[in-house]
């Protein structure tokens, strides 16, 4: 167990908690490598179905260690979350600034408490924000929000956040963690991970094709699921009038021409 990323996996469910409590959980070049592997085997197992990324309170992310230099800290980490082919929530329990919204961002679903602070406020240190929050953000909140959140470098809180649709929910801090988990647990006992995962990879990349391009992946995903092991198990869930037992493999029943870059249908990737 690391110092700085507190891992637990439970019930499907793997909770990521960024642990420099003293330092407002403030993101290091140590935090960013553990946080990677984590990711990285939350990819790989099949045991588990959602991910949960958190900070020990009062902060989510204060962002950058600034006892760092400029540049060493980065939020680009590998795989980045928006990667990583289980659904990844972002608990945002306290303040998320700089690289910690960025990190907030690349998530799939974001719960946010109220009465805390967010922003991009890298243009007010004199550099550039990364960890793909010119993506990411416009993507959220369109292209004017965006626009208004880096180049002011302004703060705002969890209100605000889901006015403008960046947070899914805005509640006081003691309740955001515990929502997280339980819109996790939905997930990880109602929905299928093969067709979960494939949904979530389109829907990042989707916004980058053309609508012919994005209906001929929804019939080939499809195609794919129904001779997969839950697409069997959901005709038989149908038929016996039983809710359906999830057993399916994301690492062993994506797509092989997905990963081999088939010229015949467009990637994923």
């Amino acid at each position: 167990m690391s110092s700085e990323l507190h891992v637990d996996v439970s019930a499907g469910i793997a909770v990521l908690t960024l642990n420099r409590p003293a330092q407002q959980n403030a993101f290091t070049p140590a935090m960013a490598a553990e946080l990677s592997a984590a990711l990285q085997r939350c990819d790989d197992e099949d045991n588990i179905r959602v991910v949960v990324i958190t900070g020990t309170p009062p902060a989510f992310c204060a962002g950058a260690d600034l006892s760092s230099r400029v540049g060493d800290v980065s939020a680009t980490i590998e795989p980045a979350p928006w990667r990583v082919r289980k659904p990844v929530i972002a608990a945002v329990n306290g303040h998320a600034v700089g690289i910690g919204l960025a990190l907030a961002l690349q998530c799939d679903l974001r719960y946010m408490a109220r009465d805390a602070v967010y922003g991009l406020n890298q243009v007010r240190r004199g550099v550039v924000a990364d960890g793909y929050s010119h993506w990411t953000l416009p993507r959220l909140v369109g292209m004017a929000n965006a626009a208004d959140i880096m180049l002011t470098g302004r703060t705002f809180d969890g209100d605000e956040a889901k006015a403008m649709g960046l947070a899914n929910g805005c509640m006081p801090g003691g309740e955001v963690l515990p929502m997280a988990l339980a819109i996790a647990h939905d997930i990880a006992n109602g929905s299928a991970p093969l067709p979960v995962a494939m949904s979530k990879r389109l829907l990042w990349e989707g916004l980058g094709m053309s609508p012919a391009m994005v209906g001929q992946l929804e019939t080939d995903l499809n195609e794919h699921v129904s001779k997969s092991i839950d697409g069997g198990e959901a005709m038989a869930a149908f038929k016996e009038r039983r809710q359906p037992n999830w057993t399916g493999s994301v690492s062993e029943e994506w797509p092989a021409w997905d990963d081999k870059g088939d010229q015949e249908r467009p990637s994923l990737d």
